[in-house]
């Protein structure tokens, strides 16, 4: 059965929850630690919601849908194509995804990312499933022209606000066949499932921990499928995840 934990501020203090239909239940510590609840109760309209975790790092896949490698002129990879965002990229649910004034040109790419819930490192495909916690809505934002100039994408993808997440990391959901959708402006830009995927959730998580050492609450986002497009200042971008929730974020463009 899916349970869905978040990460909110209440009453000036940071803290962990699970959400049971419009209400929190405050746990006793980090959901990746605890299931144990204070007793204590929120209205979700009355709480902040925050980044689902606080990564170590943000690992990132590209090209990891066949529709999208299409769309943007590249062969299907041999082996899953790694990339990081920086922790300073991160914003929650309800924040703003900001243009800054070097951007040229910026697009939305809606994910589904998964939470890592324990340390672990050199993981077989069969490993990899036991140290994933959960799997939350992720949009990698990203500067095109920088990508195509740096020839690298340190920098296109690496902008403040650049990785919205969240707004809840969900459990016990079969993340290999959902259905993920982009909206903007409340137009559907992207609607694919997860199924789509060329190299698998748990063939990612394997892929990674044999380069890096995954940490708890570290965030692997694992591809966009076809339908990226333009952001401009103003827009709203809604990405929804089927059984997991939507993350919804304003456009800021600081731009002249």
């Amino acid at each position: 059965m899916a349970a869905h934990y978040l990460r909110f501020q209440a009453e000036g203090t940071v803290r962990y929850g699970v959400l049971q239909g419009d209400t929190v239940a405050e746990l006793a510590g980090n959901f990746l630690d605890t299931t144990e609840r204070t007793g204590a109760t929120y209205a979700l309209a009355d709480v902040e919601l925050l980044t689902p975790t606080v990564p170590t790092k943000v690992m990132c896949i590209g090209l990891n849908y066949k529709l999208h490698a299409e769309e943007r002129g590249k062969k299907i990879p041999e082996e899953p194509m790694l990339f990081l965002k920086p922790p300073s990229a991160v914003v929650a649910t309800g924040q703003e995804i900001v243009l800054p004034a070097i951007a040229q040109d910026v697009e939305y790419e809606g994910e589904l990312a998964v939470i890592i819930g324990k340390r672990a490192k050199f993981l077989t495909v069969e490993e990899a499933r036991d140290a994933i916690f959960g799997i939350t809505v992720l949009n990698d934002v990203s500067e095109r022209f920088y990508q195509v100039k740096d020839g690298q994408w340190g920098r296109a993808k690496g902008f403040d606000t650049f990785a919205p997440v969240g707004p809840f990391v969900a459990t016990g959901l079969d993340y290999q066949n959902l259905k993920i959708e982009t909206k903007i402006n409340g137009e559907v830009k992207q609607s694919s499932s997860t199924s789509d995927m060329i190299f698998t959730v748990d063939h990612l998580v394997s892929f990674v921990s044999q380069v890096m050492t995954l940490e708890p609450g570290d965030i692997l986002t694992t591809g966009t499928p076809a339908g990226v497009g333009p952001l401009q200042g103003g827009d709203v971008c809604e990405i929804t995840i089927e059984g997991v929730g939507t993350l919804v974020n304003r456009v800021r463009d600081l731009r002249k």
